[in-house]
This record gives structure tokens, C-alpha cells and sequence, in this order.
């Protein structure tokens, strides 16, 4: 099992540096053993990557190190130009963290971009898709030991580039009771291609919008339902997330309150560092606790 998740959904990079201390700790005494990390491409410095922003990036790494953890790295998040007379700067972005995390030994692997297919109305599939494959043969070139991976919205969107990838991801945030019949259709499609669940997860706000039907009681429930279709089909997993944000940026969601407030309800642990329900449906025993 996986988990991931950042301390604020607007925080720096250096605030959700700065919890990683403890939030890696609480991930590990949950029988957890890896997280999934975003790289902010604009904030990160494009083509010109901060070093300030790359060696906090580097000691989050040592931090998972210490705690038994691994981590995937998303590198390109809050970016969407695709433009091939773009592809240089992107290019020097992902040889600059390639080259400088490679040999880390809390390194499970690259994401090259979360949730690309939401990008194929607005810029084009192919503009997308060609990128995309540029992208993961770059980065193979830099390093030819870590897994590359891209995080797919949905498991139809999945069957794109499997035979670029190293194992497929994809998200899933809806009834658990269709995961089963989706994931089949996908594993068929893909073969003998490793599969991981890259996001799930559900908001326990509850309010007009959704009908009251939200709480943290569902949140338990829905955490339960899944867990259940995970552990029969062996199928790895991250989900979205540890904590409770306390504010979630525009950039995000958006400006509608009906989308933003939800957001900020996916924790595992609220926002005054509670427990959910759902905290004890994801949490594993390690070989020899009691």
C-alpha cells in the first residue's frame, strides 16, 4: 500500500517540506511504504530549476529515506503548453531533477505528469500524447533504472502509451462498486503491464451541494468498499491524502465554493490533527507488531 499527500493544497514547497518530518513518520507507523510527490513546474523554475527548490526536494527525499519510505516523483504538475517549440524547456526541467535524484535511494520512479487526458480538448491529443512520449524517452535517457509512469485520470484514458510506460497508473474517484468491472477492462487492455492505482480517495464535507450525503462515516464506508476491491485484485495503490487542506488555490478547482470546499475534506486526518474513521480502514499491521 501507498499514500500521498501534501500539508496544504497552496503551501510551498518548502512549508509541505518542512511537515515531512512528522507526516512520513505517521505515513510509516501506518504500515504505509511509499508517497507521491508534485513538482509546480512554473514555481520550480521552468527550464531554469531553482537549486533552492531542488535540494529541499532532495532532503524530502532523505526524509522518506529515514523513514523506510519511497517515493514517485510527479515532475511536471500545473503545466499544460505541450507545444513542441516548448519541448526544450521542458526538457532541461526533467534532466535537471532526473540527473540530480537518479541515484537516490528513496527513489520508486517517475510520473511524468499528473492527469495529462484532462489536457486533450483544450491542447489537442496528439499535441499531448507526442509530448508525453518525448517526454518518458527523455528521461529514460537519463536514468535507465527507475520505472517511468503517467497518471492518468480515468482507467479508460489508461490504454494511451502503454508501451511507453513501465507500469500503468490511473486515478479513480467514483463508485466503488464499478472499480472492479473498469479495472478488468483496463488489465485486459493492457496485458502483462504492471497496473497501480495512482489516486483514490473521497471528501468528507458534507453540505446542500452534495445532498448531505457526505460525512465522515461515508468517507469510512467508501474507504472500506475499495480496500476490499484492492486487496482481492492485489492491486497497488496510492490515495488522496493524509490531511485535510486548510485552503485549496483557484488554480486548482477553481473559483466555485461547490468545488473548492469539498477539496479540502480528503484527509485521512482533519485539520486539527484528528483521526477519521477512514484513517483505520487504510492502516496495515508491519510483520511483527502485535
Amino acid at each position: 500500500p501507498h499514500i500521498y499527500g501534501k500539508r496544504d493544497a497552496d503551501a510551498s514547497f518548502g512549508l509541505a517540506y518542512a511537515h515531512s518530518d512528522d507526516d512520513f513518520e505517521t505515513i510509516h507507523n501506518m504500515g504505509l511504504n511509499t508517497v507521491r510527490v508534485f513538482v509546480p513546474y512554473e514555481t520550480f523554475g521552468k527550464a531554469n530549476v531553482k537549486d533552492e527548490y531542488l535540494q529541499q526536494l532532495s532532503k524530502l527525499l532523505d526524509i522518506a529515506a529515514e523513514h523506510e519510505l519511497k517515493v514517485l516523483v510527479t515532475l511536471f504538475d500545473f503545466y499544460g503548453n505541450y507545444d513542441i517549440l516548448d519541448w526544450t524547456l521542458t526538457h532541461r526541467h526533467a534532466e535537471t531533477i532526473v540527473s540530480h535524484l537518479k541515484t537516490h535511494k528513496a527513489l520508486l520512479g517517475w510520473d511524468i505528469k499528473n492527469e495529462p487526458d484532462l489536457d486533450f480538448e483544450s491542447r489537442g491529443k496528439n499535441n499531448v500524447l507526442n509530448w508525453l512520449s518525448e517526454m518518458a524517452a527523455q528521461i529514460k535517457k537519463i536514468d535507465g533504472l527507475h520505472p517511468v509512469t503517467i497518471g492518468w485520470a480515468t482507467p479508460e484514458a489508461a490504454v494511451n502509451l502503454v508501451k511507453t510506460v513501465d507500469f500503468v497508473s490511473f486515478h479513480y474517484y467514483e463508485a466503488p462498486e464499478h472499480l472492479m468491472d473498469r479495472f478488468l477492462v483496463l488489465k485486459d487492455a493492457v496485458g502483462h503491464k504492471p497496473l497501480v492505482l495512482g489516486e483514490y480517495g473521497k471528501s468528507s464535507y458534507s453540505c446542500v451541494w452534495n445532498l448531505f450525503t457526505n460525512s465522515e462515516n461515508s468517507q469510512a464506508a467508501y474507504y472500506n468498499k475499495m480496500q476490499k476491491v484492492l486487496s482481492k485484485e492485489q492491486l497497488p495503490y496510492f490515495m488522496w491524502t493524509l490531511h485535510d487542506f486548510g485552503t485549496v488555490p483557484t488554480q486548482v478547482v477553481g473559483r466555485k465554493p461547490w468545488r473548492r470546499a469539498p477539496q479540502k475534506h480528503y484527509g485521512l486526518i482533519d485539520s486539527d490533527g484528528n483521526r477519521k474513521p477512514a484513517y483505520g480502514e487504510v492502516t496495515t499491521k508491519r510483520k511483527g507488531d502485535n
